[in-house]
């Protein structure tokens, strides 16, 4: 019975192979370069070559940089804040275009909202930069319209951090809106019609049938999100920030790149490296053992 299915699922097993191989080439054979964190790493002599070993030499360095908990500051505030208003508009938008009656309005609405997550943040930036310019921004504009002073929005440390939120909530809230409208399409009609009635408004089959419902797809976006807690989104803070606001939007992966590609300290940007890797694993596995827990949702 085994070999008869293998031979029907031939071709699906072929089909993988390509993403298999990719997967081994750029994920699984890198993990080697995990070395270099313990040593004092020179090029010349290659990975596994005449590099002195150090131990753990390169984490108490990393732990020693008066900036590094700055660093992690930054990084678990900024990400905390995008998962966290990011899921609660999204889940929001959702259920208000779940909502929307007018088919034409809704699939206007959901196009110019999802738009943005197709951009690049080197485009995205530079966009950024245009409308938020101290002198010729749109948005100065509109405040000196008013009689307010411009705002320096990607050089002054007050205002940076926040920005960086709203960009990036601005960016991608709309696919994670689509995510959960998909969700609520996929509950059982009756049981609105049940709650209807029983006498459930709107609002109340919203509370206890829609929600409900997205229930499962909530938890594992969740999931997903916790395994990034440490990614602050390099590609985004890269193309806003500079030295200036070093102090409210530098993260741990832009630090790593100064350490690592500027500066040539290869091993203790290796260490960081190796060492979010470790927390992400950690916060993803604790994750899922809660949802397993507390909600019954098993991913595999």
């Amino acid at each position: 019975m085994l070999q008869k299915k293998k031979k029907r699922n031939w071709t699906l097993h072929l089909m993988m192979m390509p993403s298999v191989a990719a997967l081994i080439v750029f994920s699984y054979i890198p993990m080697a370069g995990i070395i270099i964190a313990f040593q004092k790493f020179n090029p010349g002599f290659g990975l596994f070559g005449a590099s002195p070993w150090v131990g753990l030499d390169n984490f108490r360095y990393i732990f020693s940089l008066p900036s590094i908990w700055q660093v992690v500051g930054n990084t678990l505030i900024l990400s905390v804040a995008k998962i966290i208003i990011g899921t609660i508009l999204a889940i929001a938008t959702a259920l208000l275009l779940n909502e929307c009656r007018h088919r034409l309005l809704k699939k206007s609405v959901q196009t110019i909202i999802y738009f943005p997550y197709f951009i690049s943040w080197i485009i995205m930036a530079g966009i950024l930069a245009d409308m938020l310019s101290p002198t010729k921004g749109v948005i100065n504009q509109l405040i000196t319209s008013i009689g307010g002073t411009p705002v320096y929005f990607l050089g002054d440390n007050r205002y940076f951090r926040g920005t960086l939120i709203i960009s990036d909530i601005w960016k991608n809230f709309g696919y994670n809106s689509v995510v959960y409208l998909a969700a609520i399409t996929g509950i059982d009609m009756s049981l609105y019609e049940a709650a209807a009635i029983d006498g459930a408004g709107r609002w109340k089959q919203t509370l206890h049938v829609t929600l409900p419902g997205m229930s499962v797809i909530i938890i594992l976006m969740v999931i997903l999100n916790m395994g990034n807690l440490l990614n602050a989104g390099f590609d985004q803070v890269f193309n806003l920030y500079s030295p200036g606001v070093y102090e409210s939007g530098d993260i741990i992966d832009t630090m790593v790149f100064r350490l690592g590609i500027q500066q040539g300290q290869l091993s203790p940007s290796t260490a960081v490296g190796l060492l979010k890797s470790g927390v992400s694993l950690l916060l993803i596995s604790l994750s899922y053992y809660i949802a397993d827990k507390k909600f019954d949702y098993k991913i595999f």
